[in-house]
């Protein structure tokens, strides 16, 4: 009997071999809600919805769970209850009690930094309209729209510093003063790509500041390195050609695996034709990022000290395939213990907001002449050479004739050569 006994275990270990949800989180944002199940390995689960009233349902095959995981779960977005039982077949079965129809996938992660095995349900409520893209009536008055993305979030924390700050907490701090900064600011209008402590997918970032058409994409975060030593800030943009620097280019594998912690895949599906156009346009904006950037480390090195004298490039997934100058700033090092404390103070977060947007003010002042006109700020001269003509200068400064006549005090068109204009 003991010899059937043992025979049975080695051939049947499906008690001693079954997975285990240790914990569950919830998280949710404006668009959706995200459920996480902690595992202690892969598992084999079907999801499926039932309506009156609206539930998802997952079993889980060969899965245990302490029902306690599910108490005091709820409510949280669009999930108003947790609820568990065990099925037959050794199924456990897990039901989100929503409050309204959604629509719902589900995804396995692998092991990643301190995260085990993960299955992430996303929620995203039917029918949900997106938010209507403000537009002007004309084009002179449209404002310029700064995308502000605050990096990580909520089940993400980014780096971590050695007082036990969170890099997510800092960056939204500072997007949200440098927010306020620009709606005081005439003819600038500030995006932010989060709100609260929720996560965002990497590619849901940038869709969010195409769909709202954004001229401008900031990515803010805190950088962190084993020596606590490190210190300053730096400022990135896309390398089309590989990260400038070591340091950069682990600075964008560590960024970029957020989204492995997310549960967004980052393999791109586009056919070739769109891949052609979406490098033609990286292409195009690789010097205007460039001049963003430099404009924006420019006013970094008088808040404190920088980390390089120059701009980084790094293949960062948040930046790819957004056809506006794009950056991404490390306010600075969160772990250095000096710095920390800094990035937790809110009069140095001002001041860091403040020379973001000095930076942004400097560099559309000079590379962008529209937008500044707009906004009243621009002071620009042309002196006339030989073969100008009035009508050559208004088309090449994006100002009309009549308003570079009154401008210059001119009834005609007549204009002598060295004489200075004043262009509005």
């Amino acid at each position: 009997m003991a010899r059937i006994l043992f025979l049975l275990l080695v051939l049947f270990p499906l008690s001693a071999t079954a997975a285990s949800v240790n914990g569950i989180r919830t998280w949710a944002g404006p668009d959706e809600t995200r459920v996480v199940f902690d595992l202690s390995d892969t598992v084999e689960h079907t999801l499926f919805k039932l309506d009156n009233p609206p539930r998802v349902v997952l079993d889980f095959k060969s899965t245990r769970m302490d029902p306690a995981l599910v108490q005091g779960k709820g409510p949280t977005g669009l999930v108003q209850k947790i609820r568990s039982g065990a099925r037959d077949g050794n199924v456990l079965r897990v039901v989100l009690d929503l409050s309204d129809d959604a629509r719902a996938q589900s995804f396995m992660l692998r092991p990643s930094g301190s995260y085990g095995y993960r299955l992430v349900v996303d929620l995203e409520q039917e029918g949900r309209a997106t938010a209507p893209v403000k537009r002007a009536a004309k084009p002179e008055a449209r404002p310029l729209i700064i995308a502000i993305d605050a990096g990580h979030g909520g089940e993400d924390p980014g780096a971590i510093g050695p007082g036990g700050t969170y890099e997510k907490h800092i960056v939204l701090d500072v997007a949200k003063k440098l927010a306020h900064l620009i709606e005081q600011e005439p003819g600038m209008e500030p995006l932010l790509i989060r709100t609260g402590d929720y996560y965002v997918g990497l590619r849901a970032r940038r869709e969010k500041a195409r769909e709202h058409g954004a001229d401008i994409f900031i990515s803010l975060h805190a950088d962190a390195v084993p020596a606590r030593s490190a210190r300053g800030g730096s400022v990135y943009t896309l390398s089309r050609n590989g990260a400038s620097t070591e340091a950069a280019r682990l600075l964008a594998q560590r960024e970029n695996s957020a989204d492995l912690i997310g549960g967004v895949s980052l393999d791109d599906k586009e056919d070739l034709v769109a891949t052609v156009l979406l490098d033609l346009s990286r292409a195009a904006n690789t010097e205007s990022s460039m001049q963003l950037a430099s404009a924006m480390l420019k006013q970094l090195g008088t808040v404190g000290r920088l980390h390089k004298t120059s701009v980084e490039q790094a293949g960062f997934a948040v930046l790819k395939s957004l056809d506006m100058p794009s950056v991404l700033v490390e306010l600075a090092f969160i772990s250095n213990p000096q710095e920390e404390a800094l990035l937790k103070n809110s009069s140095h977060q001002w001041k860091l907001a403040r020379a973001i947007l000095s930076g942004v003010l400097d560099y559309r002042n000079r590379y962008m002449p529209a937008a500044a006109r707009y906004a009243g700020t621009a002071t620009r001269e042309h002196v006339v050479r030989r073969g100008d003509t009035l009508s050559g200068i208004a088309q090449s400064y994006d100002v009309s004739l009549d308003v570079l006549r009154a401008a210059n005090g001119l009834a005609g068109d007549h204009i002598t050569v060295g004489t200075k204009l004043r262009i509005p």
